[in-house]
């Protein structure tokens, strides 16, 4: 089987964060709230940017369904807090922060934003989920649901036109995902900046666990630090004893299938690990001309819409590119309000500024 490694990291780091505001303190509830209400009269559905301390966000209009009145997000972090709640603060640090700057990198900034609006913590941060993953280059796969043996009671499989896509084995505390990476960009998450730090854009397949607190707790897993020094130990387990991918032989008992030597090259990897720590610089034009390429895209495919349209009305043959343009642009007058479109694009902005791609 021809497969090749290419990186491995954090994708969703969860963590409580027990913090008192100091006598300094210019967290300013009152003035969340008010920004909140604003939002609520105007019926907008958009956040709202606000500068706090060192950061800046897009403070959302409404609270979280785990009880906290405040959500705040950027591209680093999402931020959920109240005056009353305990834990007071519980963040989930974003994907694309994790693989460019790093776990540890990130819970220092968020620790250096909380000094920065006087707040101080009486008790240590507690991690409640992290996603450790590793992802191959895979051209072929020549396993099944039946090549694992795994502890887990529950496993189910999703397929797209007859083809497996993902292998799901456990639920709640310990949970595995073998998936091609590669189509749930495409299809869901649009994280299409992984494709840089890969080098390809196709046939990668994700091997990923999402571990929560009471499997973490009993390897001493409570703060970044803890992670730093025993994610290996955590691993260890996750790879050899919870679940194994195996080459299926004629022998009755299953747990007697040879390892996979994608899952050979995965345990020697782990046996290595003494902490992932992925750090990648963020090429933000980069990222921006993708994007813009994605929309280009997309326009492409309306235009030959538009010139549809065009032609049906006309009961003319199929209108050129530049006839089609021409009457968009026409359109495109008629709407335009230059009162409101400056204020418009820097919104949106200062929303991809901060995350929102």
């Amino acid at each position: 089987m021809t497969f090749r490694f290419l990186l491995s990291g954090h994708d969703t780091i969860e963590c409580a964060y027990y913090l008192a505001p100091a006598e300094n303190c210019s967290l300013d509830y009152e003035r969340l709230a008010v920004e909140k209400e604003i939002m609520r009269q105007s019926k907008s559905k958009k956040p709202s940017p606000i500068k706090i301390g060192t950061e800046e966000f897009m403070l959302a209009g409404h609270g979280t369904g785990s009880g906290y009145p405040h959500l705040i997000e950027n591209e680093a972090f999402s931020i959920q807090f109240g005056e009353f709640n305990k834990p007071s603060f519980f963040v989930t640090y974003r994907s694309i922060a994790l693989w460019h700057s790093g776990a540890q990198a990130l819970h220092e900034r968020f620790m250096a934003w909380a000094s920065s609006v006087g707040l101080r913590s009486y008790q240590s941060e507690k991690l409640s989920r992290v996603d450790f993953t590793f992802d191959y280059h895979l051209p072929v796969t020549d396993f099944d649901e039946d090549n694992f043996i795994s502890q887990a009671t529950k496993d189910n499989q999703h397929r797209k036109h007859g083809k497996v896509q993902t292998f799901r084995f456990g639920e709640d505390q310990v949970v595995l995902r073998v998936y091609n990476k590669t189509d749930e960009i495409s299809e869901k998450s649009g994280k299409t900046w992984f494709y840089e730090l890969w080098g390809i854009e196709q046939d990668v397949w994700r091997v990923e666990w999402q571990i929560r607190k009471a499997i973490m707790r009993f390897f001493g897993i409570r703060t970044f630090e803890d992670l730093k020094e025993r994610q290996g130990d955590l691993l260890r387990y996750s790879t050899n004893e919870h679940t194994t991918l195996r080459i299926k032989t004629n022998d009755s008992n299953r747990s007697r299938f040879p390892l996979h030597p994608l899952w050979l090259d995965l345990q020697a990897r782990v046996a290595q690990m003494e902490g992932l720590g992925v750090v990648r610089e963020l090429d933000v034009p980069a990222l921006l001309d993708e994007r813009m390429m994605r929309i280009s895209i997309s326009l492409y495919g309306y235009m030959k819409r538009i010139a549809a349209i065009y032609s049906l009305q006309g009961a003319t043959p199929a209108i050129s590119l530049k006839q089609a343009r021409a009457h968009l642009t026409v359109r495109m007058e008629q709407i335009h309000d230059p009162l409101t479109w400056q204020t418009d694009v820097e919104r949106r902005m200062t929303e991809m500024r901060l995350g929102e791609w």
